[in-house]
């Protein structure tokens, strides 16, 4: 006789409210850009998505990859923040109006030298001074950057230089960048406060960081900046106000200034109008569930990381939630093997779903105990 399988449905009490405001659901901003995306770091949510999936040129904003690849070579040991980098003739053939560290060939520069003229100087020439020490090559480094944009999720993105010379087959979007924005906070934390560094002295020359959020918000921390012609004055932002990080990424705005000012329009309109709410702790089970056939009978299903929802302020109330799962389930279940599905509904339409992982592994109970799971579900 063939297995029945069936979806159960369960309505679940989400965690109460610390507390709850009263306003109308946000608006979205209209910003003086082609391109933008708000997003909420803690619930990995985008907020707002304004053309964010539009391929744009993505000049010096390119040096947050080559950053993210620099981080992890040094995790891996491939160079360390100390050692010494002789910097290759390629890096000092100098472009009419590029971002430079004004480095010169043969020059020997720790990498920790090189990360503050990439990321705080925008260094053109630090970023092809990382990209062949680290991988031989500019090719070879231009490979690593694709294969990370891929394993990424960056869907609309593709590498043709570590610096962000201009090329038909160099482009990414809003949305990419703000994968890549959160990538880099989420695994490099140690390395992260070099993008709230303001400026940066080299060879006895102080050059500013062109990030302006760093000036107008007290809370900004970073992260980058850039300019095409094709594609205007752009940003990536970042706010952490009260342990709650909000990431702004932003194309085509007409000027440096304006960048900066339509960014933190952004970042606040995150913050005024949204709440981010902890919905679940780090392997808190949400439910218990029957198995079959196992060494246990109840099996706890939950996350394996701490689940955050951004809602509109005031909206907590009207959250409501429930629990999908294929029964009936057999063991052996692996830690971490999706059994189900949570999914949330704001004012009765669907708002967001989550897998629901197993907690614990549960392998093969012995012949006996499967033989009377097996009686039972007969007759079930």
């Amino acid at each position: 006789m063939a297995m029945k399988f069936i979806l159960l449905l369960i309505s679940l009490v989400l965690p109460a409210a610390s507390h709850a405001l009263s306003t109308p659901a946000p608006y979205v901003p209209i910003l003086a850009a082609k391109s933008y995306v708000l997003f909420d770091y803690n619930s990995n949510q985008v907020l707002v998505n304004q053309n964010g999936d539009v391929r744009m040129e993505l000049a010096s904003l390119t040096k947050l990859m080559t950053a993210y690849l620099a981080f992890d070579a040094i995790k891996h040991g491939t160079i360390t923040l100390e050692q010494k980098l002789s910097v290759p003739t390629a890096a000092v053939k100098y472009i009419s109006g590029e971002s430079r560290m004004l480095l010169k060939a043969g020059q020997k520069v720790s990498v920790d030298e090189l990360l503050h003229g990439l990321i705080v100087q925008s260094g053109n020439d630090a970023a092809i001074t990382l990209a062949i020490n680290i991988a031989g090559s500019i090719a070879g480094f231009v490979d690593m950057m694709n294969q990370e944009a891929k394993r990424l999720s960056m869907d609309n993105t593709h590498f043709a230089n570590p610096v962000g010379l201009p090329d038909t087959q160099h482009y990414s979007s809003a949305y990419d960048l703000a994968l890549l924005a959160a990538a880099i906070v989420r695994d490099y934390p140690q390395h992260y406060p070099l993008f709230s560094v303001r400026n940066y002295t080299f060879n006895n020359i102080t050059q500013a960081n062109r990030n302006r959020l760093l000036w107008l918000d007290p809370y900004a921390d970073g992260m980058k900046t850039g300019y095409a012609e094709s594609s205007g004055y752009c940003m990536v932002g970042s706010v952490n106000r009260n342990n709650r990080r909000m990431i702004s990424v932003l194309f085509g705005a007409d000027s440096d200034r304006l960048r900066a000012s339509e960014s933190q329009k952004l970042l606040n309109f995150g913050f005024e109008n949204f709440d981010t709410i902890r919905l679940y702790d780090k392997n808190q089970a949400v439910a218990n569930l029957r198995i079959w056939k196992g060494t246990e009978s109840l099996l706890p299903i939950g996350f394996r990381r701490e689940l955050f929802l951004a809602i509109p302020k005031g909206a907590r109330d009207r959250l409501k939630a429930t629990m999908e799962t294929r029964q009936p389930i057999f063991a052996p279940v692996s830690g971490g093997q999706q059994l189900g599905v949570l999914k949330l509904t704001l004012d009765g339409q669907p708002y967001a779903e989550f897998p629901l992982a197993a907690l614990e592994s549960v392998p093969l109970a012995n012949v006996f105990s499967r033989g009377w799971d097996s009686i039972q579900l007969f007759f079930q």
